[in-house]
């Protein structure tokens, strides 16, 4: 199966299903005209021959399984090796590929939170989005309700989320296309300093690479 003819059939069926705020729940009724147009897609590649049902199942049991994980991997290695994160922030493609991860977009552009200045991402248009980071895109990600909120008013939009950012705090928010993707390298919490980087790559999550959460510590029992 093609990476090209996958890509194309996965953005269709994913490409701004539902119009829903963070947390609601999907909705029930006639499928969408996107759903409609990737089952349409995935027949029409079915019946060529390019792929098969199987051939997409297994795949998106890939997005779903490892791709999340990647990015939180990339983002651990980037606070433990600053060599490494100033390669990341320099080129992010090329850093990615030191890892084993191959990204489809042209660019991937990694941006540093720092004390005066946090990131977020957006795509305004769709839902250009790092999969092969990050896996799928969430609902809220995709919806009209995100992608105007968090660039009319950020911090409004942030605070849905449980993120509540200092005045002095610059909001830069970054927007994403086909050929150019984002992702967010937060600050490393002074608690974990000694961890490893899978214990770090544990409490990095999407929303947090995303740019619409903090890196926060568990509670120890």
């Amino acid at each position: 199966m093609s990476d090209t003819a996958f890509d194309y059939y996965s953005h269709k069926k994913h490409h701004d299903e539902h119009e829903h705020a963070p947390a609601a729940k999907e909705p029930e009724g006639p499928p969408s005209e996107y759903e409609i147009m990737s089952r349409a897609m995935q027949e029409l590649l079915e019946a060529k021959g390019v792929v098969t049902a199987e051939e997409i199942r297994r795949r998106m049991e890939t997005f779903e399984e490892e791709f999340p994980y990647r990015g939180s991997r990339v983002i651990a290695r980037a606070w433990t090796d600053p060599a490494f994160k100033q390669r990341l922030l320099k080129d992010g493609k090329a850093a990615c590929a030191e890892m084993g991860v191959e990204l489809e977009a042209t660019r991937l552009i990694a941006v540093e939170n720092t004390p005066e200045v946090h990131n977020v991402i957006v795509c305004t248009l769709c839902s250009c989005y790092p999969r092969e980071l990050l896996g799928m895109p969430p609902t809220w990600y995709k919806s009209d309700n995100y992608r105007a909120r968090v660039v009319r008013e950020p911090r409004s939009a942030l605070k849905e989320f449980g993120t509540v950012l200092p005045d002095h705090v610059a909001l830069r928010v970054h927007d994403s296309n086909a050929d150019m993707r984002y992702v967010v390298v937060p600050m490393r919490p002074q608690e974990t300093k000694g961890w490893s980087d899978e214990r770090l790559a544990d409490i990095l999550t999407r929303d947090i690479l995303v740019g619409v959460t903090i890196p926060k510590i568990p509670a120890t029992k």
